[in-house]
């Protein structure tokens, strides 16, 4: 039985890619953030450019008087 109530063994997506992250804890944080700043990388150069078009946040309806 768990000592946290809300834990029921399942560890999710990230326990999944930390479980197979190799190496120790160190090396698995520093694959990680070298993980999270390609994807960051990757929204901000291809995806986000991709998709502003597409989002309506230059539709401006103010009047000029």
């Amino acid at each position: 039985m768990s000592l946290v109530p809300w834990y029921d063994g399942r560890d999710g997506m990230y326990g999944w890619i930390w479980r197979h992250l190799p190496g120790n804890a160190w090396v698995k944080a520093l694959i990680s953030l070298v993980l999270i700043l390609a994807v960051v990388y990757v929204l901000f150069q291809y995806v986000f450019p991709w998709a502003e078009p597409l989002l309506p946040f230059n539709d401006v309806t103010v009047d000029s008087q």
